[in-house]
């Protein structure tokens, strides 16, 4: 079974709608959190990952970045393998 993929997002941000195509493209199923008001959780994201920017990307439970970082993996080919695929 594959492990969950979360995103968290802002609907205005173009890093956030290019990753959540890479994973459509890919027929992967995602959940998304838009963060966009959610001062609170953006703080706890922040704390988890190191990173104050959207989008933050969650393959089971590991943090693997933003959409650069999602896109590094998919050029490599390592993306797949952390899908479960």
């Amino acid at each position: 079974m594959a492990p969950p993929v979360k995103i968290f997002t802002t609907p205005y941000c173009p890093y956030c709608h290019a990753a959540k195509d890479l994973f459509a493209d890919k027929g992967i199923e995602f959940t998304e959190v838009d963060v966009a008001g959610d001062f609170e959780e953006r703080a706890r994201l922040a704390d988890i990952t190191g990173q104050r920017t959207v989008p933050q990307i969650f393959i089971g439970e590991k943090s693997v970045g933003g959409y650069d970082e999602l896109a590094a993996l998919e050029m490599r080919g390592q993306l797949d393998s952390l899908l479960g695929e």
